[in-house]
């Protein structure tokens, strides 16, 4: 039986050698992959995963920092109304059946129809409106960028609010966010007529 035999010196050499690569192989299994970068060089996105638990608090997020928002320019805080949630969910499951960001439903059916479904009297204030993969805060950052739809959310006649998304298995996020008032009082004439009765 032949055997190579190696000096001392080679000997050590490659141990250390075999002991270093596995060392590098071993931190190299490790250490979490780098962001996938797109096309143009930026980290692609990461889904955000809505689990039950993340479902349960959403709504109290959103409505803590929306009336952390409207506390800096003294707007009236807004609660959080089941009406307009109802309104919300139905519309964020409706655009993402329509495959569809838009204000109105698959039926043909504006904000203020989906709002008086489900019982809402109050004045419509607003409909902001997202498809996207990122949370609801921020979705609401981005709202915030947008004149129009920050309006929607600082408008100081809003005193209630709700919130809808639908995630589809992809990851991608249908958020709508409704925002109300106190109803109307109705307008009187001089002649005692009110305002649209015809009377």
């Amino acid at each position: 039986m032949a055997c190579a035999k190696y000096p001392l010196g080679q000997e050590i050499m490659l141990k250390f050698s075999t002991l270093a690569l596995v060392s590098v192989l071993a931190l190299t299994a490790c250490q979490k992959p780098g962001p996938q970068l797109g096309p143009d060089g930026q980290p692609l996105p990461v889904a955000y995963k809505i689990t039950n638990r993340e479902a349960a608090q959403i709504p109290g997020r959103v409505l803590g920092q929306i009336n952390l928002l409207r506390a800096n320019v003294a707007a009236p805080t807004m609660i959080q109304n089941p009406m307009l949630d109802a309104a919300a969910k139905a519309h964020a499951r409706d655009m993402a059946a329509q495959n569809r960001a838009w204000h109105f439903g698959s039926d043909g059916s504006s904000p203020l129809d989906r709002v008086r479904r489900q019982g809402f009297q109050g004045e419509l204030i607003g409909e902001d409106i997202s498809e996207t993969y990122e949370n609801e805060l921020t979705t609401l950052n981005a709202w915030m960028q947008s004149r129009d739809t920050r309006d929607i959310i600082m408008d100081p006649r809003a005193t209630a609010m709700g919130i809808g998304w639908y995630q589809e298995p992809s990851g991608k996020v249908w958020w709508v966010l409704v925002t109300g008032g106190a109803a109307a009082a109705p307008m009187a004439f001089a002649s005692g007529q009110m305002a649209g009765t015809g009377l």
